[in-house]
């Protein structure tokens, strides 16, 4: 079978098969809009908690600045446990219902990238079937997800505090601070989305293979070692892809904001909101055909790069050969310089 690239199999799958980016943004932007709803719900909820009193409702009724700030103040006094309360609960909530959300999602999503691989003639007619799998791996694996992301929110409230630290009032550099948390903050990053990209392609194997959470953690490392160079060239064209379409996307929300001042507000806002969503679109689009690309490097060996045969020895070269055969052939095995080597008989 002739080897094809999985980074074109990627794209082409996009093309192909829209359902798959379809299915993907069906689970991405259901859990999205839920979570938009819970939020706006807990933010309307807190609000009838606060207690507004006539002289707040009197400052607040003048128009004037000052008034209407030491209403404000006066209102949200003493409710900052409560808000502290409503959060802890909303990100533990939110974090489990993602956590069982994307496990699904996933598995869903790799065994029909599996099916159309296979029913597309792609993989090796030697490929065995798929093996029984775990929901439970999959949910270990995206609660490590969840706890490496938790785990970069801490870093980089550990940058924000190096950097005042360094930054005091009695010697104050905002330059050194400034520099401290970048480049913290940087590191955090690297070192979260390298785990985030091992724990997201582990996946595979746990859907493909029937492996365990670490398992599949040891499985994504080994092919990113023996595979790199197939990895790199993927992971390179769809992040070019998605860094053109973001470059495409920040270009078209400037043309509703020009026209702020002669169109409604609400226009503008509609048409900027447009733009967002086909850019969150696209983006799905593209991390299912990266996702198809993986899983293209991790199962089929057909997309193996091919070796180029060794070329034909030249004419010189062989007929030396053949002479150098001929004349052992006319060698006497019974000759004084050969009696060490015993004979045949």
């Amino acid at each position: 079978m002739k080897p094809r690239s999985p980074t074109l199999e990627g794209f082409r799958l996009i093309f192909r098969r829209p359902s798959f980016g379809l299915a993907e943004i069906a689970w991405r932007w259901s859990l999205g809009a839920a979570t938009a709803l819970l939020l706006l719900f807990s933010f309307f909820e807190y609000l009838d908690t606060l207690p507004v009193s006539k002289d707040d409702l009197f400052f607040l009724r003048t128009r004037q600045p000052a008034l209407i700030s030491r209403a404000v103040l006066h209102i949200f006094r003493g409710s900052a446990f409560r808000v502290v309360e409503t959060a802890v609960v909303l990100a533990l909530t939110l974090g489990v219902a993602w956590v069982v959300v994307a496990s699904l999602g996933r598995a869903a999503t790799i065994r029909a990238l599996l099916a159309y691989f296979r029913e597309s003639n792609l993989s090796s007619p030697q490929h065995k079937e798929q093996p029984s799998w775990r929901l439970r791996s999959l949910v270990a694996l995206n609660f490590l997800r969840l706890g490496a992301t938790l785990a970069g929110f801490v870093g980089c409230f550990a940058a924000i505090l190096l950097g005042t630290v360094a930054s005091s009032p009695s010697d104050p550099s905002p330059g050194s601070a400034v520099l401290i948390m970048l480049t913290v903050t940087m590191l955090v990053w690297l070192a979260w989305s390298t785990l985030n990209w091992f724990l997201s392609t582990a996946a595979i194997f746990v859907v493909a293979d029937g492996q365990d959470a670490f398992g599949a953690i040891a499985a994504a490392v080994d092919l990113c070692r023996s595979r790199a160079g197939s990895i790199f060239a993927a992971g390179t064209w769809f992040g070019l892809a998605h860094l053109t379409v973001f470059v495409i996307a920040s270009s078209a929300i400037g043309f509703p904001l020009g026209f702020a001042p002669v169109v409604p507000a609400g226009v503008v806002v509609g048409g900027v909101l447009l733009v967002t969503l086909v850019y969150f679109a696209v983006t799905d689009f593209l991390y299912i055909g990266r996702l198809a690309a993986y899983v293209a490097i991790a199962e089929f060996p057909g997309f193996s790069v091919v070796l180029p045969k060794p070329s034909p020895q030249p004419e010189n070269t062989q007929h030396r050969a053949s002479r150098s055969s001929a004349n052992e052939s006319r060698i006497d095995p019974a000759e004084l310089i050969l009696s060490d080597v015993p004979s045949a008989d």
